[in-house]
């Protein structure tokens, strides 16, 4: 049996569907939300809030529902992930994440600062296992904590060491700001509660909760299975670049699944074994305003079929994050912002996206989007040319 071809038109359904973007397939809460998604992108805290606002049923109580998911009952959890970049993962997930993930890039992590600490003639490692495990007892103590805090009961936290002397980009570290970050990586502490509202960047630290050390091999493909059950068909290009692993990891993770070969326009993709029927779309035209570094914008490196290559300058900063998007039956066709006073304005800027039905259905998303934001008022972390010139 030769490949399966799977066009544009069909990859947008698929998107519209399991991202729970299409009229009628709302999620029921956060949990849900973040299941389907696989992972939230959690550099910008906003991000998580909306990303399931856009994807709720009914977004009504959405702020609340979400903090009561990551703090209270801690069935999702932020913490560090693919790419050493933070997300929000089911909590049922985090050990998958950490074996698949988080053990490489926290052993890089830990050889890094200690390269740097000695560079600088700082302490050495015996003097780092002291202060760590002096930090964590703290942390446990404590249950939650600020650096700050932490430091009241570990003082050489607040130890300082110069980094990269002599570089464009030299600078002055604390103990504790790499030591965390290390242990978050490592996957021994989580971010807790905001220090300020929902919005807010600073965060409290707490301990990860416990779970299985699973086999690397074994963890890499159950997280390439998930995300490809939701976000397939993908090119290797797309899933070495999502997951941030080497190509040969990518490759036996295939294998290991029985991934299925398909043609896509940019060449050969995979699916799941199961999963090459085709699938037709969505009965009804949607719309969606999604935040920036939404994982669904963020989802592939490459990005043709559903983002025109010549809307990018608009849309994305320089780094290459994406500001919050417009979208029309599966492609981005403009962005948003929310000005100073609140309100929410956009501009379509592709010709798929004009007309009065596009219009009438991103007016409706707009207003659902100022009700869930109420008094709030949301600036992404990485401003974009467009969301700058739309809130001038």
């Amino acid at each position: 049996m030769g490949e399966r071809r799977i066009g544009v038109a069909e990859r947008r359904a698929r998107l519209a569907l399991r991202h729970r973007l299409a009229a009628g397939t709302g999620a029921a809460g956060p949990e849900e939300v973040a299941e389907c998604l696989v992972a939230l992108h959690g550099t910008d805290p906003a991000t998580v809030y909306l990303g399931v606002g856009a994807r709720l049923a009914e977004p009504a109580g959405t702020v609340a529902a979400t903090e009561r998911a990551l703090y209270e009952d801690r069935t999702l959890v932020r913490m560090h992930g693919m790419r050493n970049t933070v997300f929000v993962f089911p909590a049922a997930l985090t050990a998958v994440v950490h074996a698949s993930t988080g053990i490489a890039v926290a052993a890089r992590a830990r050889t890094q600062l200690l390269k740097d600490m000695a560079a600088a003639g700082a302490p050495d490692a015996a003097w780092l296992t002291e202060v760590e495990e002096s930090t964590l007892a703290a942390l446990a103590r404590r249950g939650q904590a600020t650096a700050a805090e932490l430091a009241e009961d570990e003082p050489r936290l607040r130890e300082r060491f110069a980094y990269a002397p002599g570089k464009s980009y030299e600078g002055v570290h604390t103990v504790s700001s790499r030591l965390l970050r290390l242990l978050g990586v490592e996957g021994r502490v989580v971010r807790g509660r905001p220090l300020g509202s929902w919005t807010s960047t600073q965060f409290r630290w707490a301990l990860a909760p416990e779970h299985p050390e699973l086999d690397v091999a074994d963890a890499q493909r159950e997280l390439l299975e998930r995300w490809l059950a939701v976000c397939g068909p993908a090119t290797e290009a797309d899933l070495k670049w999502w997951t941030g692993w080497r190509a040969t990891e990518v490759r036996r993770a295939l294998t290991a699944m029985g991934a299925r070969r398909v043609s896509l326009d940019e060449g050969t993709g995979y699916v799941v074994a199961d999963d090459a029927e085709p699938v037709a779309a969505p009965r009804e035209p949607w719309a969606a305003l999604l935040p920036a570094l939404d994982p669904t914008a963020m989802g592939w490196q490459q990005r043709d079929w559903y983002l025109a290559p010549e809307l990018r300058p608009a849309l994305f900063d320089r780094s290459g994050n994406v500001g919050p998007t417009v979208w029309w039956n599966g492609r981005v066709v403009g962005g948003w912002a929310q000005r100073p006073d609140g309100e929410i304005v956009w501009r379509l800027l592709d010709p798929e996206g004009t007309g009065r039905e596009t219009e009438t259905a991103v007016t409706e998303r707009a207003e659902r989007l100022t009700e869930l934001l109420g008094a709030t008022r949301v600036t992404p972390r990485f401003r974009t040319p467009l969301e700058k010139e739309l809130t001038a």
